[in-house]
């Protein structure tokens, strides 16, 4: 499973990358539902510590943020 995670993960990033840096629209478009289907792929065959990561990481990062924050406007 890891190794299924992690393959769909790099196939994923690189196709957000060509999505990002290609002109043509069909190679846009394209790249880009295969990254995001890719990206959702990952999530579902993921380990359950890796999920808890990713969604703990984003709510501490906030918290974090929020304290620098109001040290600089008290």
């Amino acid at each position: 499973m890891l190794v299924l995670s992690i393959l769909s993960l790099i196939i994923a990033s690189l196709a957000a990358f060509l999505s990002l840096n290609t002109e043509e629209e069909i190679v846009k478009v394209a790249s880009g539902c295969t990254a995001v289907l890719l990206i959702l792929l990952t999530l579902l065959v993921a380990p359950w510590l890796l999920k808890l990561v990713l969604v703990a990481v984003p709510l501490l990062w906030d918290r974090l943020n929020n304290r620098s924050t109001q040290k600089l406007t008290h």
